[in-house]
């Protein structure tokens, strides 16, 4: 039996619809018919044998079978545009700056930095972690070529381009019985830091008693009090892993989303590139 080989074109039709919700606003992204896409998508269907919408009178939705397919055609299309770039596009060299904070620089740039290294073998990316105050002066400084800094949602982004949007909840250890405590111990990063400032806001409002415990720059000694069971702490629920947990219910109020935005000096080639990767990253996610 011959196997269907899957068309990058199909693809990146199936993509615009799973991200979008309808025909209608994906066939403006890819630029066809709503009806040409419905035809694309059928014949997916067909040849999968899978159902992969869930179509309802204003909007489609992902079966289980059509998410599963969703990360294959983000990768195929990633894979795809990755072999055309390494015979297209012309040799980049030289070195690039990118500032980060310490839980982005964990979760997102290890892939991000893979990838653009084999797209460009010879460039030297310098990572620096710091908070986004620091990262900002080093890029004003002349010392970084962009940054990813964070962004609270009350203050909107000043600088730079939205790259993610993620909440902010409460996290503590499986079994925890900090949140019950009162004044609410919590760990915080030091002063000046948008998640903190969003955290003691909310408290503020609902009107609980809380102490800063804790305080840390880094994710890694927030964890470390959250696992001694010594405090809670803000947290993006895409960093919230065994033994810790969300912690939910009882008095604790919502913080709200943050988000990541990349400010960059200027534009030239080089930057452009790793500007991509990162952007590119940041759209996995969603």
């Amino acid at each position: 039996m011959k196997i269907p080989l899957l068309d990058n074109d199909v693809l990146r039709s199936f993509v615009a619809i799973a991200e979008s919700g309808t025909f209608t606003s994906a066939a403006r992204v890819v630029h066809r018919t709503p009806s040409a896409l419905s035809m694309q998508i059928k014949q997916l269907e067909r040849n999968l044998g899978k159902t992969l919408f869930i179509r309802e009178p204003r909007r489609v939705t992902l079966t289980a079978e059509g998410e599963v397919l969703l990360d294959y055609s983000r990768r195929l299309l990633r894979l795809n545009e990755e072999a055309v770039q390494h015979f297209i596009s012309p040799t980049l060299e030289g070195k690039v700056g990118i500032g980060t904070s310490d839980d982005v620089g964990t979760r997102i740039l290890p892939e991000v930095l893979a990838e653009f290294a084999r797209s460009y073998p010879a460039v030297l990316v310098d990572v620096v972690v710091g908070s986004s105050k620091q990262n900002l002066a080093r890029l004003d400084a002349g010392e970084l070529d962009m940054t990813l800094v964070t962004v609270a949602d009350e203050a909107g982004i000043g600088r730079g381009e939205l790259v993610h949007e993620e909440p902010l909840v409460w996290a503590g250890r499986e079994g925890s019985s900090a949140y019950q405590r009162s004044p609410l111990p919590i760990a915080m990063a030091h002063e000046g830091c948008a998640w903190r400032r969003m955290t003691l806001r909310a408290l503020d409002r609902a009107g609980i008693s809380y102490r800063i415990a804790y305080t840390c720059e880094h994710c890694s000694g927030q964890e470390a009090a959250m696992l001694a069971d010594l405090a809670v702490a803000p947290f993006p629920q895409s960093l919230i892993h065994p033994p810790l947990k969300e912690v939910v219910g009882g008095s604790l109020p919502d913080i709200g989303s943050y988000q990541l935005a990349l400010v960059r000096r200027g534009s030239n080639p080089l930057n452009d590139a790793l500007a991509s990767h990162v952007k590119e990253a940041f759209q996995g996610l969603s």
